[in-house]
């Protein structure tokens, strides 16, 4: 398991030790999941797919938001099916 110690700045940001970096392949602007669990933090990478993959994993709730406002809904209910284990 790599891992590596982490310092956070005044603004609450942390910067990810390299070879975590490299470990999990992340590159800049990808996008973590943060949880916490008892006294943990997690930090899950979301990985992207295309949204044929997705299709359907949202329940349609008034009139239809747009494209992004779809992506962003997407990547949360993604991250929260990863965070309880059913991804």
């Amino acid at each position: 398991m790599v891992g590596g110690l982490a310092t956070l700045t005044s603004k609450g940001q942390i910067t990810l030790p390299k070879e975590v970096r490299e470990q999990l392949q992340l590159r800049p602007k990808d996008q973590l999941l943060v949880t916490v669990q008892g006294d943990r933090i997690i930090l899950i990478p979301i990985r992207v797919r295309p949204l044929t993959e997705l299709f359907g994993a949202l329940p349609v709730e008034g009139p239809v938001p747009d494209l992004s406002e779809i992506r962003e809904q997407i990547r949360w209910e993604l991250g929260r099916r990863i965070a309880e284990g059913e991804e």
